[in-house]
């Protein structure tokens, strides 16, 4: 996940970023990588748009004078002959000692709310603003948080977007925010493993949940925490509101204990149990049995997985649950962007 930034790089590097996106485009406003002059981290989406861009940073960082930041402008179709013919703007940053500084920031801050702010034009200016507007990381040239009344304002509901302060100079503002999806999985066996390095790869912060503790692999996604416990169900409890749920244990008995803990929660965001319909009619009894309200229990998404894919393997198991997954995730950040706010740089 976000190879741009976990990247472990010590030559010199341009950030690419997707800075504005005119109708269609392969990828979306503030989707980035990281181009060295052998190498690349990260994608904006191939073709013949990558191709042209990864040549442009590696002109740069060959310049003489020293690479300068710039917002360049492709018009896909007429000049590169891709057929998703929008327009899409892409900024152009060293990696100087200030963006350096944000991107260490940003490493470190992964699971909180963040803004870069870099200037387009005129001297090298590469912040990181907290979710309160404060600067966290980076510097301008000269005294330390000089920027004085010019420095511009970032507006959440636009995203990733280029602005300009009240002297006419061009900014991007790109917003670096927390994974909104969270994910608890109950099991170590094979299905949870195939399914923790396919979310490996996607923005979401998984909790993973097992008694037996030599059941976890030696190495993790950066994404990924284990939780080794006798006493899975305090991992419900310690859940932020929202999360997600998925129970497939080595045992239904501790498989029904942990759907009766999440279902006693009223801010689930998803709960999936892994099992057969045979399966989903024994547990709602149960539970219907000890008193859980029945519109919880119908929530209980048991088989889980997209229809039409029957295979048993773990892998198919796991694309089928994460591809489930992704479009819960998907609708809840739609319906979470419809209250956007606006982020004002604290003075």
């Amino acid at each position: 996940m976000n190879e741009w930034l976990t990247a472990q790089v010590v030559e010199p590097a341009v950030l690419v970023t997707v800075a504005i996106v005119e109708g269609s485009g392969p990828r979306e406003p503030g989707a980035k990588m990281l181009v060295t002059a052998h190498g690349q981290h990260d994608t904006i989406g191939g073709g013949h748009l990558e191709m042209c861009a990864v040549e442009l940073a590696r002109e740069m960082l060959a310049s003489s004078d020293g690479p300068a930041a710039r917002l360049e402008r492709y018009a896909l179709g007429p000049t590169l002959g891709q057929c998703c013919g929008g327009v899409v703007h892409l900024s152009f940053e060293p990696v100087d000692a200030s963006l350096a500084a944000v991107l260490g920031g940003l490493r470190a801050r992964r699971r909180e709310d963040n803004w870069r702010l870099s200037a387009i034009d005129g001297a090298p200016v590469a912040l990181l603003l907290g979710a309160d507007g404060a600067i966290v990381a980076g510097a301008a040239p000269g005294e330390a948080g000089a920027f004085g009344p010019a420095f511009p304002a970032v507006d959440r509901e636009r995203g990733t977007h280029v602005l300009r302060d009240t002297a006419g100079r061009r900014w991007l503002a790109d917003p670096c925010f927390a994974p909104r999806a969270h994910l608890v999985l109950f099991g170590a066996g094979h299905v949870g493993a195939a399914i923790v390095r396919m979310l490996g790869e996607l923005p979401c912060t998984v909790i993973w949940v097992d008694e037996r503790e030599d059941m976890f692999p030696a190495t993790l996604p950066s994404n990924v925490t284990v939780e080794a416990t006798d006493m899975p169900e305090a991992a419900v409890a310690a859940a932020p509101a929202h999360a997600s749920y998925l129970v497939m244990t080595h045992s239904h008995a501790l498989d029904q204990r942990l759907c009766e803990a999440i279902l006693a929660r009223d801010d689930v965001g998803w709960f999936g149990l892994i099992g057969s319909n045979t399966k989903r009619v024994q547990f709602e009894r149960r539970m219907a049995a000890r008193g859980l309200p029945q519109d919880r229990i119908d929530n209980m998404v048991c088989p889980i997985g997209l229809p039409g894919i029957s295979s048993k393997l773990p892998a198919a198991i796991a694309a089928s649950v994460c591809a489930q997954l992704l479009m819960v995730w998907e609708q809840q950040q739609i319906a979470a962007l419809s209250a956007p706010a606006r982020l004002a740089v604290a003075s």
